[in-house]
């Protein structure tokens, strides 16, 4: 799963970018200042980080050249300042992006895409997982089953994907709510079951006969 460290100062602005993050099966961890975000990068692996210009004590600018003594992460930079010389001092400084805020949800999620296109080149064929006829299509994110394609939620998909992901193995409520909500979720974790129930429902009135997902009583839930 791609993981995303979002480094801004303001509590909302993190919050809001996990949202949009989330909801593309992102993972997303944050860091409030450039000290813990560096300190996170020594400790863990991200494909990018999200990092706001204006911050107290360290700000972006000097959390960049010091990400940069040590890693080529890639780096989509936030600011308020969007003129010409601005961007241009910023890519030479070595973010990989810029953007300016105010800016709207769809701008951000097609320039993270569209930066891991870049850095990361995509197999397609890495991109597509099969089970039993269901075709999972992690680009497009659709489900296919008899060439027809199935009406899933964001949730439902996700659940679904992660359980081909890990065929074989069981994942309790707790793995699946982590790798799907992330480890700052409030709720509860049997609110998986009602998202499972409605997954087989979908996959169900679809014709699939073979029910993928089964449940391991007193644990979680497995795709064999």
């Amino acid at each position: 799963m791609i993981k995303i460290l979002v480094v801004d100062d303001e509590f909302e602005m993190r919050q809001l970018l996990r949202l949009y993050l989330q909801q593309e099966g992102f993972a997303v961890e944050e860091a409030e200042n450039g000290k813990e975000a560096y300190e996170k990068i020594f400790k863990h692996e991200y494909h990018l980080m999200i990092l706001d210009v204006m911050m107290p004590q360290l700000d972006g600018w000097q959390t960049l050249e010091q990400v940069r003594m040590v890693s080529e992460l890639p780096v989509i930079m936030l600011t308020a300042k969007g003129t010409l010389k601005d961007k241009v001092s910023g890519l030479s400084k070595g973010a990989d992006d810029y953007l300016v805020k105010p800016f709207e949800a769809e701008e951000l999620v097609a320039r993270v895409h569209a930066l891991l296109r870049r850095i990361h080149p995509i197999d397609e064929k890495e991109n597509l997982l099969k089970y039993k006829g269901i075709k999972v299509d992690l680009n497009a994110r659709n489900v296919i089953y008899n060439d027809k394609k199935i009406s899933l939620t964001q949730t439902e998909f996700d659940l679904l994907k992660v359980l081909l992901q890990h065929k074989g193995n069981v994942l309790s409520r707790e793995q699946l709510v982590e790798l799907i909500w992330g480890i700052e979720f409030t709720g509860e974790d049997r609110t998986v079951d009602s998202h499972i129930k409605n997954l087989r429902d979908k996959l169900k009135a679809a014709g699939v006969h073979e029910q993928p997902v089964k449940t391991v009583w007193g644990i979680g839930y497995k795709v064999e």
